[in-house]
């Protein structure tokens, strides 16, 4: 499992967009296509039509803007190839629709290409499932669950994923609240995914706006009793929110966030980092990204 962006909606240079690539035998399964996904898998070397599938988690902009860039970036020849086979693309209601847009906002670049650069039409079908839970997804011996978590009331359905293969399992929690449904679909998992918002509470105290975000999101010390009852062989932190809406206050560090968290967690944490890989196997592995030179 290799964590392409660990970010929230601001724009960092660290942290891009919320991406998680699931790699299981010959699937390469992409949860969530945020900013900056299709560098991260350039970085890596990994082809872009190398892309199994993607799920999208739910339909926040952060979560889904880095799509047209991957679909139609990995149609074009490269050294690495091209994909001619239609992309899969799996998501809540309202992915159908944002799928025949993005064909009709691309009209004129796929038809130039394909009559220009003899490209296959076929390599820029996007073919999409519309899901609602439960198992969408078994292929190669892969196991894909969706389930609803709680990203407020207006966010409706937003999933969460787990995924089986070979007897180990990974969840990604998805943006949430503390989800009853995460902990029951998380029980006997490997690694737990889950992503994490915090404000300092001088801000919290004057600031409607930063209010209204982190109680759409898992606070530190929610997160930790997640942790505490589901008994993952590794917690992971991503998707992760340090807020602050006032230039006069500062945001929360990953040290205050390891901080709270140890308030009602104490078994093996990480906090994510683009491009972080975790193994799992017999042994969780954690592997850091080291650019090369």
């Amino acid at each position: 499992v290799t964590l392409l962006g660990t970010g929230n909606p601001t724009p960092s240079i660290e942290r891009f967009g919320p991406s998680i690539l699931v790699e299981a035998g010959s699937e390469r399964l992409l949860f969530d296509c945020g900013r900056g996904a299709t560098i991260r898998l350039w970085q890596l070397h990994i082809p872009l039509s190398a892309v199994t599938a993607i799920f999208f988690t739910h339909l926040h902009s952060d979560h889904v803007v880095g799509f047209p860039d991957l679909w139609l970036t990995g149609w074009l020849p490269t050294a690495w190839g091209r994909r001619a086979e239609p992309m899969h693309v799996y998501g809540p209601i309202g992915t159908k629709k944002m799928m025949r847009h993005l064909e009709e906002a691309y009209q004129a670049d796929i038809r130039i290409r394909i009559a220009d650069e003899r490209l296959p039409r076929s390599g820029v079908t996007i073919i999409t499932t519309e899901i609602m839970g439960g198992v969408v997804y078994e292929k190669s011996g892969v196991k894909i669950t969706a389930f609803n978590v709680d990203h407020g009331e207006f966010i409706k359905p937003a999933f969460g994923y787990r995924v089986d293969y070979q007897g180990r399992s990974v969840v990604l929690s998805g943006d949430t609240r503390v989800s009853e449904n995460l902990i029951h679909f998380s029980q006997g998992t490997d690694v737990l995914f889950h992503e994490v918002a915090a404000a300092k509470l001088e801000n919290l105290s004057t600031s409607e706006a930063a209010r209204r975000i982190i109680g759409h999101h898992t606070t530190p010390e929610d997160a930790g009793s997640v942790f505490t009852r589901v008994k993952p062989k590794l917690a992971v932190y991503t998707h992760i929110v340090l807020l602050s809406t006032d230039l006069a206050i500062s945001a929360p560090t990953v040290e205050d966030l390891l901080s709270l968290t140890r308030k009602t967690y104490s078994g093996p944490l990480e906090v994510g980092r683009d491009l972080m890989s975790i193994e799992v196997g017999d042994t969780i592995t954690v592997h850091r990204f080291t650019a090369p030179p």
